[in-house]
């Protein structure tokens, strides 16, 4: 089964104690079967998810089910389940469109498309009138708008594109670093007990296959900086091996808690988290 690469947007639903939980992220390939993507945050293989993939150049999102086949930190691999005719048949026509237009815009660009356009009319016109064609410069003057419409349309879609891509690329050169560091300086003080009350939205660490290796287990604990809407904007591992620090880390950047408040204003505080590794 051919898969297509593609950077597209997309949504996967997962239900958390019976909670639904929505992950956005982007895909890196997509087929008849499945689709790779990275996500902001972990899934769990078996897992059964929703998922919605926005493809580009069609109207309509692509939204079915799939299963949890592989998870590699914020990797991840997803299989269709229940893929209907119709949406493997959009996925083929969209492919093929995709490479149509890729095709034409290498053979022939907008600009030559209407350049042609507007000789056919001239001639066609000179033909009927003797040359005369008094007509002629509305008609140009109509397509230059277009053009001019056009060039600012693909302008302003390429700039968001490339500030889109470049903050997914900015994400995943950031998992290998081993900490965050805050660029506000913390408030309050505020105790691991207390913060836990406010987490609103918690990611399980993944067990690092060299750490199950080389039978390494044991509480990692972390100071963690927490910013005014509740995000995890700084922290860094007190004590235990890096490979297991690192993973408590991964996990950690994606927690969200309930903005803590001094005098009815959300800060920016500073507390500690333990997260246990254990076979």
């Amino acid at each position: 089964m051919p898969r297509f690469l593609v950077q597209a947007p997309l949504d996967v639903t997962v239900l958390r104690s019976g909670i639904p939980d929505t992950v956005p992220g982007r895909s890196v390939n997509v087929c008849e079967r499945g689709i790779a993507a990275m996500l902001a945050g972990e899934l769990v293989p078996g897992e059964a998810v929703g998922i919605e993939v926005y493809l580009p150049l069609v109207a309509d999102s692509l939204r079915t089910r799939a299963m949890v086949r592989y998870q590699d930190k914020l990797r991840c691999g997803l299989e269709f389940v229940g893929l209907s005719a119709e949406q493997r048949a959009a996925i083929r026509d969209w492919a093929k469109g995709m490479k149509t237009e890729t095709e034409t815009s290498r053979s022939s660009g907008p600009a030559t498309a209407i350049a042609e356009k507007d000789a056919d009319a001239g001639r066609a016109s000179g033909e009927t009138s003797g040359g005369a064609a008094p007509h002629k410069p509305n008609k140009k003057r109509r397509w230059a708008g277009w053009a001019i419409l056009l060039a600012f349309a693909v302008i302003a879609a390429a700039a968001f594109w490339w500030r889109w891509n470049r903050g997914w690329e900015e994400l995943e050169s950031g998992l290998s670093g081993q900490e965050m560091v805050s660029a506000e300086q913390p408030q309050a003080q505020v105790p691991a007990e207390v913060m836990e009350k406010l987490l609103v939205h918690r990611v399980e660490p993944a067990y690092p296959a060299e750490a199950r290796r080389a039978n390494l287990q044991g509480v990692i604990a972390l100071d963690v900086v927490v910013g005014r809407d509740g995000s995890v904007v700084g922290m860094h591992a007190l004590n235990g091996p890096d490979v297991l620090a690192r993973a408590a880390m991964d996990a950690l950047r994606w927690w969200k808690f309930e903005p803590y408040r001094l005098n009815g204003e959300p800060v920016v505080v500073e507390t500690t988290v333990a997260v246990e590794f254990k076979r």
